[in-house]
């Protein structure tokens, strides 16, 4: 069967954590590089088939890149402050390499993100003879109203950005462990699509997509300030990504489905699990 028990899975989660904390800087970098620019690949299509339709039709799109970086193995820091720290926990790995991970592969991210937004701006301007391209000034506009809009409500911002954030980590980590449920690649693609949905449909705050977002508006002209970039949205939704992913997802489900010491579990549960931890 290709059924993953819950049990199993939140072994299997904190085998993919301690399989993520020993990835080199090379790896994290690369994988972080290459995660953040499919999910900038899968924002721009999604925000494009949104301005021609509805914002549901959009966040329909967006699960593609999720998926495609999930399967192929690659890194995306929101997913790894579930994982991660149970393996901190199980001891299977220590708080050197858990930061360590995070910190090399959100660099990736803003790598990899600076690249294709650099590389779209040259593309959907024309090479910029055409600022007032529909999806540039969306993009605009976009990084203005995650930045700015926050702003202008001081302290009850940073709130309001963070609770957005912690709403939208705890759907994006279910996405990477609905992954783990099944050893089917259908049955992934279907299971990982869900919670992601749900997430962008209600524009949460997702710190990878924001790494594209709001640079990319900033050099379409976005009036926007590197400072206000981090202060008013990625540093908050950086720490709200991390508490909705490592309290709700990854303990919550550590809590709810803990194994017993010395459990025995079945032939095909024990395959089936190490079926979905190889296909992380």
């Amino acid at each position: 069967m290709s059924f993953v028990s819950p049990e199993r899975v939140v072994q299997i989660m904190i085998d993919a954590g301690e399989k993520k904390a020993q990835l080199s800087i090379g790896q994290l970098l690369l994988r972080g590089f290459l995660g953040g620019a499919i999910l900038a690949f899968a924002t721009t299509l999604a925000f494009s088939v949104a301005s021609e339709t509805t914002n549901i039709v959009g966040a329909l799109i967006f699960p593609a890149g999720f998926v495609m970086i999930v399967l192929l193995g690659l890194e995306l820091v929101t997913g790894n402050f579930a994982v991660i720290p149970l393996a901190v926990k199980e001891r299977k790995a220590t708080y050197q390499e858990m930061i360590n991970n995070w910190f090399w592969v959100i660099v990736g991210h803003l790598l990899g993100c600076a690249v294709y937004a650099l590389l779209y701006g040259i593309s959907v301007t024309s090479m910029g003879t055409n600022m007032d391209a529909t999806m540039a000034q969306k993009l605009v506009g976009i990084a203005e109203a995650k930045t700015i809009s926050y702003a202008t409500l001081g302290g009850m911002g940073l709130l309001v950005v963070f609770v957005k954030a912690i709403l939208c980590n705890w759907m994006v980590t279910l996405g990477v462990v609905m992954g783990m449920t099944t050893t089917s690649t259908l049955g992934k693609i279907v299971a990982m699509w869900l919670p992601i949905l749900i997430f962008f449909a209600q524009g949460f705050e997702h710190a990878v997509v924001n790494m594209f977002v709001i640079p990319a508006g900033m050099l379409l002209g976005a009036n926007v300030t590197i400072a206000d970039w981090w202060v008013w949205n990625q540093i908050p939704v950086l720490v709200g990504n991390l508490v909705g992913g490592f309290l709700f997802t990854g303990m919550g489900l550590y809590l709810a489905h803990r194994l017993n010491k010395g459990i025995n579990l079945r032939p095909a549960e024990s395959d089936g699990g190490k079926k979905a931890v190889q296909s992380l």
